[in-house]
């Protein structure tokens, strides 16, 4: 193997290592959330799957803070000027914070009308309320937490993120044991704890930020032009994050409507699907991270020896990750349910779950090199393409009474789909361009 490619695995790998630990923290909270909270009752666990919905979509909605960053600074960095990078890493420090605010009072407001969307039942339409009210309130931290990775990612350092996120997690513990149970709160406590824990890595993250910027003299106080330009180069990335939630929605519409085997069934795959999904995750962010720094000092060969590199580890690693998916199920499929006919509908599914994964490596890994490129409106409109194709074909399905397995072919047609888009950007010159700012 070439010395370069070394190099390069050896960057993606200090990249990419620390961003997988730090992403997987993330459902490890909501874990620790769900058995605190199922231990009160039924309907308190059922309440924090309601209100964790909706919190969760107004959040990843916002995703862009983290993704846009990350290439903005990157590029910045790249072209060597740091005190420029973190400059603009304020401008999405206060973005994510007037985004926040408003989310939280629109949240707070709102929570009623929204859980009543879901149609529960009464006793856990109220806990559902409590909980979301009292989360609203931390979405503005939650926010900043997102902005600030973007940034520190884009300063190439993913390890601080990690060491944050994991430290927020072992806190959330402490603090909901001790809220829910110590103080008797209930399913505010669960909801309090979990907003403190983040509001603190948020703080934690934003003041690594604010003293790497005052190191540097950039410019703390808000930007107007500068939070405007971050506000729409995250707007295509919006668009982009909506088509892929509207194909896991409508994914999920199809399988309810399918029976409960089969929703049974695809709920476990697709939880399967979501963890393996961190792992390549891990490789687009450092695909973000280095795209961005690449191009900003204007080395396009560069870009495109890493860019190959990362499509490489994005195959396998869909490759192992299916492998494993395929060859372990007898050892995990018991682990969520009993019932033969929900196992044998799961083991189907996992044989054309585990075949889409190599496509789905690449598909991150591309998906995340554009993102650093700074290539939003591109993904925009390729993600809305594929949208409006999988819709026919995963609505056939109920037509055609295919059956949950086939509703999984469809949804890997949705990723080829996604792929070949992809690919066909990646071929050409026009996504790179070159210098501090795209």
């Amino acid at each position: 193997m070439p010395l370069t490619s070394w190099s390069q695995d050896r960057e993606i790998l200090r990249l990419a290592v620390p961003a997988f630990f730090a992403l997987v923290s993330e459902p490890l909270m909501l874990l620790a959330d769900s058995a605190i909270v199922g231990h009160l009752g039924t309907p308190q666990l059922a309440a924090l799957g309601v209100a964790g919905t909706i919190l969760q979509t107004l959040v990843g909605i916002c995703v862009f803070l983290a993704y846009g960053t990350t290439s903005a600074v990157a590029r910045r960095i790249g072209a060597g000027d740091h005190r420029g990078a973190l400059t603009q890493g304020i401008d999405g420090l206060w973005l994510a914070l007037l985004l926040g605010v408003v989310l939280a009072i629109v949240g707070v407001l709102l929570a009623p009308l929204a859980i009543s969307g879901f149609d529960p039942s009464p006793d856990v339409a109220d806990y559902a309320v409590t909980y979301l009210r009292i989360s609203c309130l931390g979405i503005p931290s939650m926010l900043l937490l997102l902005a600030a990775t973007g940034v520190l990612r884009g300063l190439q350092d993913t390890k601080t993120p990690m060491i944050v996120a994991i430290s927020a997690n072992l806190a959330n513990i402490g603090l909901n044991l001790f809220l829910v149970y110590g103080l008797d709160l209930n399913i505010a406590g669960s909801a309090l704890g979990t907003a403190i824990a983040q509001t603190a890595a948020g703080v934690a993250l934003v003041w690594v930020v604010v003293r790497g910027a005052r190191r540097d003299g950039a410019k703390l106080r808000p930007d107007r032009p500068g939070i405007l330009a971050s506000a729409q180069a995250g707007i295509p990335l919006v668009v982009r994050t909506l088509t892929l939630r509207v194909a896991i929605v409508l994914t999920t519409f199809v399988a309810t409507s399918l029976g409960t085997t089969s929703v049974a069934a695809h709920q476990v795959a697709f939880t399967l699907w979501s963890f393996l999904a961190l792992a390549l995750d891990a490789i687009a962010i450092a695909a973000q991270a280095l795209t961005g720094r690449a191009l900003g000092a204007g080395d396009v060969s560069g870009t495109r020896a890493i860019t190959r590199r990362m499509m490489w580890w994005g195959l396998v690693s869909g490759f192992v990750g299916g492998l494993a998916l395929w060859a372990l199920r007898d050892l995990y499929v018991p682990w969520f349910t009993s019932d033969p006919e929900v196992r044998h509908t799961l083991a189907a599914i996992l044989l054309v779950a585990a075949l889409w994964q190599p496509v789905n490596g690449v598909v991150f890994v591309l998906d995340g090199v554009l993102i650093g490129a700074g290539d939003g409106p591109y993904l925009a409109i390729a993600g809305v393409i594929a949208l409006v194709l999988f819709v026919p074909l995963a609505l056939s399905v109920l037509w055609f009474d295919g059956g949950v397995v086939a509703l999984w072919w469809a949804f890997g047609g949705f990723m080829l789909l996604r792929l070949l888009t992809l690919l066909t950007r990646e071929r050409r010159d026009s996504w790179l361009v070159t210098g501090a700012t795209r």
